[in-house]
């Protein structure tokens, strides 16, 4: 299958899942609202969140005006869930896009959000995703990206995620646990902070980063 048939099946997959996917998104609340702990996105800053799906990053991130983000754009592929975002503030909007190649200028956000991505995705298209973040992000010392993934810090917990997730694809394959640091390196991101949720939701892993400072600005 070439990536282009790939990519309409997987799109194809989540519209078809759309209407269901708010169902499970308590699960994913305590590391989305942590992860925008540590995004922090000032009134003054503009953020895109990549995979943005049913918008639970965007609208968690609503609750926090007037202090949250002058602007905010929700990116993904899947023009279904994209359906199921709902009202949005004022200069916040959604792009059908892939994660890979977002149609916005380099340097235009303050801040990258990926929130259950990444583990989705083979090797190769995670550094593509994180490519693509770092082009997005402005380069300057305050340009922050912070990613969310399915990850416990204990093994057994791994394998039995992995397990489950292999054997109930359909199910059960967003639960393939990862974690991304490697990735994040290797895109050029330097890593400020990481922390593991493994209560209260799918067990989880938040990572915070920079661009390597070889080309950033004041």
């Amino acid at each position: 299958m070439t990536r282009r048939a790939d990519t309409a099946a997987a799109t194809a997959t989540w519209d078809r899942h759309a209407a269901r996917y708010r169902g499970q998104e308590h699960l994913e609340i305590t590391a989305v609202d942590a992860a925008l702990r540590v995004a922090d996105p000032r009134p003054d800053e503009r953020l895109v969140d990549l995979g943005t799906g049913s918008g639970l990053v965007l609208r968690r991130l609503a609750t926090r005006l007037p202090d949250g983000p002058r602007e905010a754009v929700g990116v993904d592929r899947s023009a279904g869930m994209l359906a199921r975002v709902g009202a949005l503030p004022s200069g916040w909007s959604t792009l059908t896009a892939d994660a890979r190649a977002v149609p916005l200028p380099d340097g235009w956000a303050d801040v990258v959000t990926c929130s259950y991505v990444l583990h989705l995705l083979d090797a190769q298209a995670r550094a593509a995703v994180l490519a693509e973040a770092r082009r997005l992000l402005a380069p300057r010392a305050a340009s922050r990206l912070v990613v969310v993934t399915v990850w416990s810090g204990r093994a057994l917990v791994r394998v039995t995620l992995a397990l489950l997730a292999r054997a109930l694809p359909l199910g059960c394959g967003c639960l393939r646990p990862l974690d991304p640091a490697a990735d994040v390196g290797r895109a050029g991101f330097l890593l400020t902070q990481r922390a593991h949720l493994p209560r209260n939701g799918y067990p989880s892993l938040v990572l915070a980063a920079r661009r390597d400072v070889g080309d950033l600005i004041a």
